[in-house]
């Protein structure tokens, strides 16, 4: 009789071509089962109507790799998600030994123009629902995992969502020696600029040439970094705030 499957929490898996559904290929693949969360709307507001169209593909193909798997829509701006998320996927999963949070919100503005309730939601979401989750992982990881956060340095022009993934940064970090005794690894992976359709013709262009390979990273590379660190191989590397950007952040 077969092993069973270990099982991975990723969020933020909203769009086929988006660093989360990277994940869940490469976790599918690696011998995972998956549970995923999205939240529509946000997607729908940040990236337009039709950014999930074809995600259900990118399910399928996870389930064709063997991978039972347990999409969860979910609100991580209210306080009671990441609880409710951990109740939902327990019930049909069980034990969860690794979470990346891979999702974000991002509406860019800088010192003079964010609004409060802006500046509320990045901290919101980017933030506090990632502390929650990270707390409801450790409660229920009697078997220890890792944790991964993706995060990111691009504040200038985006005030909130750089403060509220500088502040992300410290509570993975912190997390790494705190529930290091429970066996839980935790690090902050920084992926520089991905090309997951956001980008206009000038803004591809001017970001590759900045790149020392000559191309742009994809997110089939940040998610085999996250497939590493989840594993029982990359569990030694722990408390680190990782950069795996190609070489972009030399070329600055």
């Amino acid at each position: 009789m077969s092993e069973p499957r270990p099982v991975a929490l990723v969020t933020g898996v909203g769009r086929p071509q988006g660093i989360g559904a990277g994940i869940v290929r490469v976790l599918a693949r690696d011998g995972w089962d998956l549970a995923v969360s999205r939240w529509e709307p946000a997607d729908a507001a940040i990236f337009g109507a039709d950014a999930a169209l074809r995600l259900d593909t990118v399910i399928a193909d996870a389930r064709a790799a063997g991978a039972r798997v347990v999409d969860v829509p979910v609100d991580l701006e209210r306080p009671d998600a990441a609880a409710s998320l951990f109740s939902h996927v327990a019930a049909e999963l069980g034990e969860v030994t690794a979470l990346v949070l891979s999702h974000a919100w991002d509406v860019e503005s800088g010192i003079l123009d964010t609004t409060i309730d802006e500046f509320d939601r990045h901290f919101a979401v980017n933030t506090r629902a990632s502390w929650l989750l990270i707390a409801e992982f450790a409660r229920q990881a009697a078997s220890g995992g890792a944790i991964v956060a993706l995060t990111s340095d691009h504040t200038t022009g985006n005030m909130p969502y750089g403060a509220s993934k500088g502040a992300l940064d410290r509570i993975v970090i912190s997390a790494a020696k705190e529930l290091g005794p429970k066996r839980i690894s935790a690090n902050v992976l920084n992926p520089g600029p991905i090309d997951t359709g956001w980008m206009t013709p000038d803004i591809r262009t001017s970001l590759t040439a900045m790149q020392p390979s000559g191309r742009l990273g994809t997110p089939a590379d940040i998610a085999e970094l996250i497939g590493f660190l989840v594993s029982s191989r990359g569990r030694w590397v722990t408390g680190q705030l990782l950069t795996a950007d190609g070489g972009f952040s030399i070329s600055i």
